[in-house]
């Protein structure tokens, strides 16, 4: 009995659905004849999920013409063997460790002012006007590293120093415990839903289909958690493409405004900065991307920073 207490405390305390779900249940079982429910009793009030986390956690066991309550009477006390300020204080913490889970993984306002400016600066890439503008101010400080080294250094600059703040953006923005959690779950509940077709458990399916729907929330939850470094990491290197741009002069109309000599790429030769070498792709962008993915797994390697959620 007292197990059965316990049991029906751990499933409910914090949780109202779930107190509903228990407290509908006991009020069939009280109001048949048989002392037994079925699915088909309790569809309308309870989620197929629901149902199967009772019968999981052996509150209700397999009766002679449906399921029953493993001890009605330990039910019935452990729904209301908490007081009601224990509740309170159950449902108080409950409260703020959600409210602290969505602001850990909730944007900020700085991060929605990011985002707001990082689309701005896209137009810059179309729009002369702009890009002259942001290769200007962009000018004050990178202008003289131009002068003191070949353009092809200065890329490498540029791409070590992005290379890092991604890094390192990355590395404090994102959850990589709570992402690892997530994927945790989704890959239990693959493997039980095979488990559940290899055995031909239907019940079983039809809850796990239910925990799948529950587990899509999360999923958005980490789509934010990767895209909000993306942000920050765009807010800063969109201006440093935009200065090469200005400088190398990309686009009609535009000109070069930093002193260019052709640059040598691995197994292509010797080519000037606007030529196309994959596709429409220029050779400054080859060489800048070259750089950047050569840099980023030295910082990872040197600062010991591993980008893998699944690393425990």
């Amino acid at each position: 009995m007292a197990r059965t207490e316990q049991k029906v405390r751990d499933l409910v305390g914090g949780d109202g659905e779930m107190r509903d779900a228990v407290e509908t249940v006991l009020a069939h079982v009280d109001d048949g004849e048989t002392g037994e429910v079925a699915w088909v009793d309790v569809k309308g009030d309870l989620t197929s999920g629901q149902w199967g986390r009772l019968i999981e956690r052996g509150i209700l066991v397999e009766g002679d013409a449906g399921f029953r309550l493993a001890d009605t009477e330990a039910v019935r006390n452990g729904l209301n063997g908490e007081t009601d300020s224990t509740s309170a204080s159950k449902s108080t913490t409950t409260s703020k460790s959600a409210s602290s889970d969505d602001e850990g993984s909730s944007w900020s306002k700085y991060d929605k002012g990011a985002a707001v400016v990082t689309v701005a600066l896209f137009a810059g890439y179309s729009w002369k006007p702009l890009r002259d503008i942001i290769g200007g101010a962009m000018d004050v400080a990178l202008g003289p590293l131009a002068t003191l080294m070949p353009f092809y250094a200065v890329v490498m600059v540029l791409a070590l120093a992005t290379g890092l703040y991604s890094t390192l953006l990355q590395a404090n923005l994102m959850d990589m415990d709570k992402m690892s959690k997530y994927q945790e779950k989704m890959k239990d509940i693959q493997a039980r839903r095979k488990q559940a077709k290899e055995d031909g458990n239907d019940a079983e399916l039809d809850r796990i289909q239910e925990e799948q729907m529950e587990a899509m929330g999360d999923q958005m939850g980490m789509f934010k958690e990767q895209f909000r470094p993306m942000v920050w990491i765009m807010f800063f290197t969109i201006p440093v493409f935009l200065w090469m741009y200005w400088g190398i002069g990309i686009g009609p109309n535009a000109e070069s405004h930093v002193v260019l000599e052709n640059l040598v790429l691995p197994l292509v030769g010797e080519v000037a900065w606007t030529d196309q070498i994959l596709g429409p792709i220029q050779a400054w962008i080859v060489w800048y991307f070259l750089c950047s993915m050569g840099f980023t797994q030295i910082i990872r390697k040197g600062l010991n920073i591993d980008m893998s959620p699944t690393a425990s």
